[in-house]
């Protein structure tokens, strides 16, 4: 640990501070979600085209997805709490300018601006983890339930906009982040340690500049492919330009003496696969929460009202689930709880996907939604913990900055691929002669299909990559089962040496 981290908060304070962070994570990615179901609404209030709605909705992903590089290093640099209470300042201003905004303009700006209040807020908050349970069994049970907050955010937002949208106004939906920013700016100080000395070293600018340019056009493009055909100039070109990007970033890394991300950091095989983890499974929620929203509403002529209704019994067992992700990980282990989860999502969407236009919600449909939850939350809490294992504290920030990269990408490449899937096979029934309904029923369940056979896929590797080399054995395994420690063969450049101190069993409270 860092010679600059400030003494361990007591129980009691950890556990409240640990609760203002939990509802800044998952207010974070509600905002994702939250204007979802109210789209339409939106659309006639501002009048606006359908371009014009789908930057709307993307505008929030795009600025967050591509700014948490350099928001997780500058935790780092800046300190753990000052980022946090500048970021959530940006992001609840950012809020309450969406929520009064008169016109399209106004809107998209605020939206825009709420995602670099989130980049900024969202890897401090995990960061700051640690600082609340430096202890490593504490830290792993904690993060543990901190990888459930995503899922759990991302269904409340939902949940929240249908309500909002059906009873009042959409622009309510913007009073919670507003709330809860306001909260976490003036609890921080009473809450919050600081965090470790700020890193003393120069912000690697050129890689920042170029990793956030990257990912933010590479996703534009991506967010457009679910509109138009891969083959549109407004897809293929913003995708091609934002990979070339992101392969300058990686050039530029290897050769400057403090990189924004060192290779070493990503590239180890247990980080990968866990991140990999957190991308299929962050790609396979959003793209079930999109497909099965408009067939509820396209297909089934349900209110919004009852569409978010419909997500309640998966939203229930998402949040049980996190609730005891920490004593499952501490049972069996994060390698287990990671591939066993990731099975039971692959479960779940093969329930899901076999939806036909009159198929009934309770059936294998609600089976699907409470099954898949719980392989999902199992997912993120076991490849947070695997991911983060291991890190030092001066590089906490930028971990929890690829963690939640992984998380934002995950959604707008997924939907990319698997509405395109969805629409092409759509229009290929359409040609044989079957109906619009069914049809369009036909294409979701096609992709959800194929996204099931992603994830069986994805457990079958991740239970052969998490195994323990021979020579990782002697190590803690306390943290995680045996199961997530560090890679240990020799250092490389640019990698933090594995964490090697016992763990105290998972009892802590508040975490």
């Amino acid at each position: 640990m860092s010679s600059g981290t400030a003494p361990a908060p007591g129980v009691a304070r950890a556990g409240r501070g640990f609760a203002l962070l939990g509802a800044v994570q998952v207010v974070l990615i509600l905002a994702i979600t939250m204007l979802s179901p109210a789209l339409p609404a939106i659309q006639r209030d501002l009048g606006l085209s359908g371009a014009q709605l789908t930057l709307v909705s993307a505008a929030y992903g795009l600025s967050f997805s591509g700014l948490l590089m350099l928001g997780g290093r500058l935790a780092d640099l800046l300190g753990r709490r000052r980022s946090l209470v500048a970021g959530a300042a940006v992001f609840g201003l950012a809020s309450a300018a969406a929520g009064l905004a008169p016109g399209f303009a106004a809107l998209l700006g605020g939206r825009f601006l709420q995602g670099v209040g989130a980049a900024l807020a969202a890897p401090a908050a995990m960061s700051l983890v640690r600082s609340l349970y430096p202890e490593e069994g504490r830290h792993a049970r904690a993060l543990a339930v901190w990888g459930g907050l995503a899922g759990f955010g991302a269904t409340s937002g939902m949940l929240l906009s249908g309500t909002v949208s059906t009873w009042v106004s959409w622009r309510w939906s913007f009073v919670v982040p507003v709330a809860v920013s306001l909260v976490a700016v003036l609890a921080a100080r009473r809450l919050l340690p600081t965090g470790p000395a700020p890193v003393r070293v120069r912000l690697d600018v050129p890689g920042a500049v170029l990793v956030t340019a990257g990912l933010t056009v590479m996703s534009y493009g991506l967010v457009e492919a679910g509109e138009r055909s891969w083959g549109a100039t407004v897809v293929w070109l913003p995708v091609l330009a934002g990979l070339v990007l992101l392969a300058a970033f990686v050039a530029v890394e290897l050769r400057v003496s403090d990189p924004l991300v060192p290779m070493g950091f990503l590239l180890r095989r247990r980080r990968a696969t866990a991140l990999w983890a957190t991308f299929i499974g962050a790609a396979g929620m959003s793209t079930i929460f999109f497909l099965l929203s408009l067939y509820f509403q396209e297909v089934r002529d349900v209110s919004p009202l009852l569409t978010s209704a419909a997500f309640l019994p998966f939203s229930a067992a998402q949040l049980a689930t996190g609730l005891f992700a920490g004593r499952l990980i501490a049972r069996f282990g994060g390698r287990a709880v990671t591939s066993g989860g990731l099975l039971l999502a692959a479960a779940g969407l093969l329930l899901i996907g076999m939806l036909d236009a009159g198929s009934a919600y309770l059936g294998t449909l609600l089976i699907g939604l409470i099954l898949f939850p719980v392989g999902i939350a199992c997912v993120f809490s076991g490849s947070t913990v695997v991911a983060l294992d291991g890190v030092e504290d001066h590089r906490a920030g930028l971990a929890g900055g690829v963690v939640n990269t992984a998380m934002e990408i995950g959604p707008t490449v997924g939907l990319a691929v698997l509405v395109s899937l969805a629409t092409n096979r759509t229009t290929a029934l359409r040609d044989g002669g079957t109906g619009l309904a069914e049809a369009t029923s036909g294409g979701y369940a096609f992709a959800l299909t194929v996204a099931a056979a992603a994830f069986a896929v994805s457990a079958v590797v991740a239970a052969l990559v998490l195994r323990r080399r021979p020579s990782e054995r002697t190590g803690s395994a306390g943290a995680t089962g045996g199961s997530a420690g560090a890679d240990r063969p020799e250092p490389t450049p640019g990698a933090e040496p594995p964490a090697t101190a016992p763990a105290a069993p998972l009892t802590s409270a508040g975490a």
